[in-house]
């Protein structure tokens, strides 16, 4: 409008005034004063044109700019590690069979499960039962013979006993013999019998004595006879007991016709069905009749790096036995609970990680021996910790900052030092304060001081747990 202004100040004199001689003159005139005119247009459009667009960016700054907002939050926020484990079954047998014979009967489906004590299967036992009839036959022979080798105990018993009871007798004779021997000798002294009356006593009385004698030595023989029977009798009492073991050998072989699950669990895969010969003692793992997994209680095998390993000693002195989450793949939002076991005596070397391990109840079976799942492991809470959503915190040249709606609806970039992230949400050290809005959609269209308007979020945000 001013370079117009001042174009319309500047106009020609009439060429009524002025005389013929100046003609060509004002020609002249005139044709610089259009030139004058056309460079005095092209500086007012160049001029217009600049304040077109100085007017556009200043409505640029003052156009309002749609966010989404969301509030700080001060809350206890748990500590906690996320990380890859591996269900593990808390224990597997492989069933063997200990006799070799024909499979006659399965009494479970395969996958089925399988308390402790449950009959699985039976292998033919005729044999075996033959085996354990001969060893009872034969201890009830050896039986008979420790009872006739105890009544020959009791028979040399009585032999002694009369052998004692003839050394008895016949020493009194003896003595009685000795003394008439004597009375007639002192008779033969005195001339009042014959020296062969006087012999015939003495005589007598020798050979009462060579009884006594041989009484004394029927006693020993019949207690020679005594300890015989007695040993008659340890023999054959020994005969008894092996009997016995033999006995107890055959039950524990019968016994093994009858298998039955070792541990409570799930059945895997059947390798033989009824009819079919089995192996005894089978050494390979591919002979095995039924393969049992303890699937409650189960563990999950993971790791985590070594650096984190001060965290577990010193939470897990604090706080006892640690909280471990398991999440199925698909149903992330109902975590199996468990508790931390395990922690590995070395860290590995090619990895630079440590093997944890924990024990979950796992009542609903939710947890299967080679399931992939989503672990996580509290350490312990942090009280009173002032939240974003994760979204909100920003990366520039300073460092972490978020855009901050003030009550006014202006933009404020703030610096921020930024600590766990749980889930969706990061934990503020420093910058902000609760009750604060901070903007979490719509920053790459802010800058310092924009004027902002707030649009409602779309949609829920979910969260979970992972450091």
């Amino acid at each position: 409008m001013r370079c117009l202004a001042l174009v319309q100040t500047i106009k020609p004199s009439s060429l009524a005034a002025e005389t013929v001689p100046r003609f060509q003159s004002i020609i002249l005139q005139r044709g610089r004063f259009w030139l004058l005119v056309l460079s005095l247009a092209y500086l007012c459009s160049a001029c217009n044109a600049s304040e077109a667009q100085s007017s556009g960016k200043e409505a640029g700054k003052k156009r309002a700019v749609p966010v989404v907002v969301a509030t700080t939050t001060q809350k206890t926020i748990p500590i906690q590690l996320s990380a890859t484990g591996t269900v593990e079954a808390y224990s597997t047998v492989s069933v063997k069979s200990q006799i070799g014979g024909q499979l006659t009967g399965v009494y479970f489906q395969q996958g089925q499960n399988v308390k402790k004590g449950d009959l699985l299967f039976k292998i033919d036992s005729r044999s075996l039962q033959a085996a354990l009839m001969q060893a009872n036959a034969a201890k009830a022979k050896d039986l008979a013979q420790v009872k006739q080798a105890q009544a020959n105990v009791l028979k040399a018993i009585a032999q002694v006993n009369q052998a004692k009871a003839n050394v008895v007798k016949d020493k009194a004779q003896a003595t009685n013999a000795d003394a008439q021997a004597q009375r007639y000798s002192s008779l033969l002294k005195q001339g009042a019998i014959s020296k062969e009356q006087a012999e015939q006593y003495q005589t007598s009385a020798d050979a009462q004595q060579a009884t006594v004698n041989a009484d004394r030595g029927g006693v020993a023989n019949a207690q020679a006879a005594v300890a015989a029977a007695q040993a008659d009798v340890q023999n054959a009492e020994a005969g008894v007991a092996s009997d016995e073991a033999a006995i107890d050998n055959a039950k524990v072989q019968l016994s093994y016709s009858s298998i039955y699950a070792p541990i409570a669990g799930r059945t895997g895969s059947l390798k033989l069905t009824q009819g079919n010969l089995v192996k005894a003692n089978a050494a390979n793992a591919e002979d095995s009749l039924i393969t049992i997994s303890q699937i409650r209680p189960i563990y999950v095998n993971f790791s985590i790096p070594q650096r984190l390993l001060p965290d577990i000693k010193k939470y897990s002195a604090n706080n006892g036995k640690l909280k471990v989450d398991a999440l199925p793949p698909k149903d992330a939002g109902h975590p199996v609970r468990g508790e931390l076991t395990f922690v590995d005596s070395g860290v590995n070397t090619q990895t630079g990680t440590i093997q944890l391990k924990g024990t979950f109840a796992n009542a609903d079976e939710r947890l299967f021996p080679g399931q992939f799942v989503n672990v996580v492991l509290k350490l312990s809470e942090e009280p009173n910790a002032i939240t974003v959503p994760s979204q909100a915190v920003q990366s520039g040249q300073q460092g972490q900052f978020v855009y901050v709606v003030k009550p006014d609806k202006i933009a404020e970039m703030r610096l921020i030092t930024v600590g766990d992230t749980v889930g969706n949400e990061t934990v503020i050290k420093q910058g902000l304060k609760p009750g604060e809005q901070v903007v979490t959609d719509g920053q790459f269209n802010l800058v310092p001081g924009a004027i902002v308007q707030v649009k409602p979020e779309v949609g829920n945000r979910g969260a979970g747990g992972q450091r």
